[in-house]
C-alpha cells in the first residue's frame, strides 16, 4: 500500500514538471508570434500621431517678366492638369485673336458633341450660338467643358484638329514636360490618353497667355453672366478672394491628380506666378500657393536700373558721319526684379564698337547694356542711336583720312 501510495505521488510530479515546463515555453513563444505578424501594441501616445501629407506633390514659383524660377519642388515632374489644361486653348485663341484671324464678336455654333460634354458645364444645347467671347468667359470663369469644346471646334474644325494645335504650340514654348489629349482637361475614357504637363510648364504658359489682358480680364472675375443673366458664372479660384494680389488664371482638379492651382498675384511692378500640382485638398493647395507669393512679395523688390532715352556715357566714333562721335541712349526701360539685400549688388556692362562706319539711322542698334548679378545676367536692354546722323560730304571724308579733325 504504501508502494502504490508513492507510485501515486511520483506521477502527479511528473505531470506537474511537464506542464509547467510547457505552459512556460507557451509564454515565452507568445511575443514571438506576436513580432512576426507585426502587430506589437503601440503606445498611447502614437496611436494619436498621424503623419502630416505633404502640401502638394509638385510645385514651381516664377517671376513673371524675366521667368526666372524663386522656388520649386519637383517642378519637372509630369502630373495631369485637369482643368488648367484649358488655359492652353486659351492661349490658341487668344493668339488668333491678336492676329485678327478670329474676333470675340463671332458666333461660335454649339454641335451634338459639344453638348453632350460633361464636368463642368453650361449646359449648351445642340444649335445654340454664342459669340467667341461669350464661351470663353464660361470656359475660363466657370470651367465650363462644353464651352471649351465648342470653341475647338469652331477655331480648328475638330478637337483632334485643335489638340495637334495646342502640342505644337507647347513645344515652340519649350514646354518639354507636356503632352495635352483633350482641350478640356477632362480625365481620359477608355481607350484615351491622359493630358500630361509639369508645374514648370503650367508656369511657361502662363507667362505666355498673361501677355494678352483679356486673360486677366476673363480670369480674374469671380462671377459673371451667361445666357443674358439666366446662367451664372462661378470662378473656381478661391484665391481671388483670399489673396487681394492675385489677379488671375486657373485651377483644376479630378479625384486621381489631386488639386491643381496656375496662379498669378501683382504688387506694384511686380508679378509672380505659383504653380501647384497635386495636393490632397483645395486648402492644402491654396494655402501653399498663398504662402509662397506673400513670400515672393516680402522677399523681393523691383530695381529700375534703366530708363527709356537715358544717355550711355561711353561714345562712339563716327569716322563717316557729319558728327564725329555720338552717345547711344537705352532703348527701354529695364526693371529688375532682385531679392531686396540685392539691389545694390547689379552691375551694368557697357557693350559698344569703338566706331561706326557710314550713316546712322535714328533708332539704329548700336550695342548693348548687360545688368550682373552673381556674375549672372540678369537683364539686358539695346543701346540705340538717339539721332539720324547722316553721311559727311566725301571732302569731309577725304580730309579726315589725312589726319585733320573736321
Amino acid at each position: 500500500m504504501r508502494r502504490h501510495h508513492v507510485t501515486q505521488l511520483v506521477v502527479l510530479f511528473v505531470i506537474f514538471c511537464f506542464f509547467g515546463a510547457a505552459g512556460g515555453a507557451f509564454a515565452k513563444a507568445a511575443p514571438v508570434k506576436k513580432r512576426h505578424h507585426g502587430r506589437s501594441a503601440p503606445a498611447a501616445g502614437a496611436r494619436a500621431e498621424k503623419v502630416a501629407e505633404a502640401p502638394a506633390k509638385a510645385y514651381v514659383v516664377m517671376e513673371a517678366w524675366t521667368g526666372k524660377v524663386l522656388e520649386e519642388q519637383n517642378m519637372h515632374e509630369k502630373r495631369p492638369p485637369a482643368s488648367m489644361a484649358k488655359l492652353m486653348t486659351a492661349c490658341i485663341v487668344l493668339d488668333r485673336i491678336a492676329k485678327g484671324e478670329v474676333h470675340l464678336t463671332d458666333k461660335v455654333p454649339v454641335s451634338r458633341e459639344a453638348a453632350a460634354i460633361g464636368g463642368s458645364q453650361v449646359y449648351l444645347k445642340e444649335g445654340e450660338v454664342f459669340t467667341l467671347e461669350d464661351m470663353m468667359r464660361a470656359t475660363l470663369i466657370a470651367s465650363a467643358n462644353d464651352a471649351a469644346h465648342a470653341v475647338a471646334e469652331f477655331i480648328a474644325g475638330t478637337n483632334r484638329d485643335f489638340v495637334e494645335l495646342m502640342n505644337e504650340k507647347a513645344k515652340s514654348l519649350g514646354m518639354n514636360d507636356t503632352e495635352f489629349n483633350s482641350v478640356h482637361g477632362l480625365p481620359p475614357g477608355k481607350d484615351q490618353k491622359e493630358d500630361l504637363t509639369s508645374p514648370y510648364d503650367m508656369a511657361l504658359l502662363s507667362r505666355e497667355v498673361l501677355k494678352y489682358p483679356k486673360m486677366i480680364e476673363w480670369t480674374s472675375t469671380k462671377t459673371g453672366e451667361f445666357r443674358n443673366g439666366a446662367f451664372i458664372l462661378n470662378n473656381h479660384n478661391k484665391l481671388l478672394s483670399r489673396m487681394p494680389e492675385v489677379d488671375g488664371l486657373k485651377t483644376g482638379y479630378y479625384r486621381s491628380t489631386g488639386y491643381n492651382v496656375a496662379a498669378t498675384a501683382k504688387k506694384g511692378d511686380m508679378r509672380f506666378i505659383a504653380v501647384v500640382m497635386g495636393s490632397p485638398t483645395a486648402k492644402a493647395r491654396d494655402g501653399l500657393a498663398v504662402e509662397k507669393l506673400k513670400k515672393c512679395f516680402a522677399d523681393y523688390t523691383v530695381a529700375s536700373v534703366a530708363k527709356k532715352g537715358e544717355e550711355v556715357e561711353k561714345e562712339i566714333s563716327l569716322p563717316d558721319g557729319r558728327y564725329r562721335k555720338i552717345k547711344g541712349v537705352a532703348a527701354a526701360d529695364v526693371n529688375i526684379p532682385c531679392l531686396r539685400a540685392k539691389k545694390k549688388e547689379i552691375k551694368r556692362v557697357i557693350s559698344l564698337p569703338p566706331a561706326v562706319a557710314g550713316e546712322v539711322k535714328q533708332g539704329q542698334k548700336l550695342g548693348e547694356m548687360l545688368f550682373q548679378l552673381d556674375n549672372e545676367v540678369v537683364g539686358k536692354v539695346d543701346i540705340v542711336s538717339p539721332v539720324y546722323v547722316p553721311k559727311a560730304n566725301i571732302f569731309t571724308r577725304i580730309v579726315r583720312k589725312t589726319g585733320l579733325n573736321i
